[in-house]
């Protein structure tokens, strides 16, 4: 009997953006924790802005992270899914990020954090050096 999957944290995040090769953190003016390859952020966890609210109570969100992803068609994929917890707002349109709250990581299994947070990391790596890492990760053929 397989084992059920495992609901991601927060904590891994962390440990995963800093997994990926040449990834540092730098913080915000407000300690906020910015994941960086070659110097382009991939994760960062966002300080409240008033574009991303609780629509309900007109909150700004306060735990907001944004992962870069590779492409428009992937974000609106992800976004526009009804069972995702992933979310947009007019502040980043046309910008390939999606967002997420701290609250709902939750909501998605550690495989697929995993893969959000390596797409990040693709999508803002240099060629060389996402070829290396690609190489080092895929299957060999048979």
């Amino acid at each position: 009997m397989a084992a059920k999957p495992r609901h991601a944290r927060v904590e891994d995040v962390h440990e995963l953006a800093l997994r990926m090769p040449h990834a540092k953190v730098e913080y915000g003016p407000r300690g906020n924790p910015i994941y960086q390859v070659g110097g382009k952020s991939f994760v960062f966890f966002r300080i409240p802005r008033p574009d991303a609210v609780d629509p309900r109570t007109g909150e700004r969100y306060t735990d907001v992270i944004v992962f870069w992803v590779p492409s428009e068609s992937d974000k609106r994929a992800m976004v526009q899914d009804a069972a995702s917890p992933f979310f947009t707002t007019p502040h980043f349109d046309g910008h390939p990020s999606i967002l997420l709250r701290a609250s709902m990581v939750g909501d998605l299994t550690l495989q697929e954090l995993i893969e959000v947070v390596q797409d990040a990391w693709l999508a803002r790596a240099s060629p060389t050096r996402a070829a290396a890492w690609l190489g080092g990760h895929l299957a060999p053929s048979t």
